[in-house]
Formats: C-alpha cells, structure tokens, sequence
C-alpha cells in the first residue's frame, strides 16, 4: 500500500487547505493517508543563530523523516499576503538545512485553495517555481477557486471543477504508483 502524505500549509486548526490537500490524497486507490498538520509540528523560528546554538529541532527531524518514507505528497498552500504562511515558511527552511532536497523528488500534487476567485495561485506559482531546486517532482497542480462555493459536505460540488481535479488525481496516482520507495 502506497504512503501518501497530505499536508495543509497553514497553521489553521480549521484549514481549508488541510480540508482539501486530505480529501485529494484520500482520492487515491490503495493508499495509506498521513494527514499532517504543523501545529503538531513546533519549531523556533529558523535562523542562523538558532541553529548553531541549538542545532536541528527534533520536529524538524520528525517531518523530514516522514517525507522520506512517503510515496507521494499532496500539499494545498494556504496563501498569506501573495506568499506562503510563516508556519510553512519556518518546517520548509528548517527541513532545508536537513537536506537540500526537501521534498526527496517524491511525485507532488501541489495545491492552494482560499475562499477567494484565484485559489491562491500566487503562492501556487512561487512554489511551481522554488520547489523542483528542492527536490519537488511535481507530477500535478491546482489552484482551487473559491473554497466555500466548490467544496461542501466534504465533496467538491463543482462539476467541471471536480473533473479537473479527478484528472490531476489520476496523473498524480499514476506517478506514486510507478515509484518504488525504499525504506
């Protein structure tokens, strides 16, 4: 059974990106789902100064740890003012000091969502870009418009919208599903 990590980008207990990046991982047939969420996760603020006296935090450790025994990550970005959340922002620079290839070239569904028209595509298109100099094999991609009008009842209720995603999904599955991870 393949191990599919699902992780909303934000530090939201009610996230609608944690509620989207688990519902597209639970998408994929014969797959184990670890749902993260960073709050689960503290870390001092990253900086130089903090790493030499105190080294890596152990959380830090944990994630990057579990990333290395996913087949496959879906992550939806929560977008603060045009760029990622600052929870996001300090596990993925602490998880760089650990290994430049933060996202061990796992297949990726990269997503954001918000309750707005563009989904966050800002922030969406930022780690389109940063992300494959760090190990990101994005196989998929999707900004998800306006959350609260295209998601209820944990089911996307848009039908062309959740076509779209079902074709992602499956680019996506088909990609874990080629990949052997070693443990």
């Amino acid at each position: 059974m393949k191990k599919i990590i699902a992780l909303g980008a934000s530090n939201n207990r009610n996230s609608i990106n944690k509620t989207l990046a688990t519902y597209t991982a639970n998408q994929i047939e014969q797959a184990e789902v670890l749902t993260l969420d960073l709050n689960d996760y503290p870390m001092p603020m990253y900086g130089i100064d903090e790493e030499n006296e105190k080294g890596i935090p152990e959380n830090a450790l944990k994630l990057n740890s579990i990333i290395e025994n996913a087949d496959g990550i879906v992550i939806s970005l929560a977008e603060h003012n045009g760029s990622y959340a600052a929870v996001f922002k300090n596990a993925f620079d602490w998880l760089s000091r650990i290994d430049k290839e933060v996202w061990k070239n796992k297949p990726m569904f990269l997503m954001s969502t918000s309750p707005g028209a563009r989904g966050g595509a800002t922030v969406l298109e930022s780690a389109k870009t940063s992300f494959p100099f760090l190990g990101g094999n994005i196989i998929a991609d999707l900004a998800f418009p306006s959350f609260y009008d295209n998601f209820s009842d944990n089911q996307v209720i848009n039908e062309s919208l959740n076509s779209i995603l079902n074709e992602k999904v499956t680019l996506f599955q088909n990609s874990v599903n080629t990949v052997s991870t070693a443990y």
